[in-house]
């Protein structure tokens, strides 16, 4: 994956696929460096999960006998000076489980990724997942892009945001905040 877009997308999938209701997706670009933070909650993870996340022949998928998404983020993040942290805790040990993912990247660094298209990240993830109450914001230095699932739905009832009409719509708002970014 040649976009920071891509890893959300990836990171952002996998909250879905462990259950997930809410799932908070966070970049904060203060123009040297940016970070990503995917929060959900989801079934968690447990210590020993977590321990073989940077192992690129440990999946929890039954599709594939590789998971290649946390090494290559980790790599990435730390090819310009930055990390990635996982918290997760397990449904086995609390009711307030789930995953918190968070990469930071110097954007400045010869090595540093396009952040990518993320308005058509989370019209992907919405039109995949309408039920799920995704909540998306993206804080540069001079504006905030934000979306709110959870809002949108409260607004509209029972319409599904998978109608093509409301995802045009979502594309036409999370677009119209981004070119007005200076």
């Amino acid at each position: 994956m040649d976009e920071l877009s891509l890893y959300v997308l990836d990171i952002a999938m996998n909250s879905v696929r462990a259950g997930a209701t809410e799932i908070l997706i966070e970049l904060d670009d203060d123009g040297e460096w940016i970070t990503f933070t995917v929060t959900d909650n989801g079934c968690g993870m447990t210590d020993e999960q977590l321990k073989k996340l940077s192992d690129p022949f440990f999946t929890t998928r039954k599709t594939r006998k590789v998971g290649l998404g946390i090494p290559f983020l980790k790599m990435l993040a730390e090819m310009t000076g930055g990390n990635v942290n996982i918290k997760s805790v397990s449904e086995k040990i609390s009711k307030n489980h789930g995953t918190t993912i968070t990469a930071r990247f110097c954007k400045n660094h010869i090595d540093f990724i396009p952040i990518g298209d993320m308005t058509q990240t989370v019209i992907t993830l919405i039109q995949g997942s309408p039920n799920i109450n995704f909540t998306f914001r993206h804080v540069m230095p001079d504006k905030t892009v934000y979306l709110s699932c959870a809002e949108l739905h409260k607004i509209l009832g029972d319409i599904s945001l998978a109608e093509p009409e409301i995802l045009t719509w979502i594309g036409s708002y999370l677009n119209e905040q981004y070119s007005s970014v200076k």
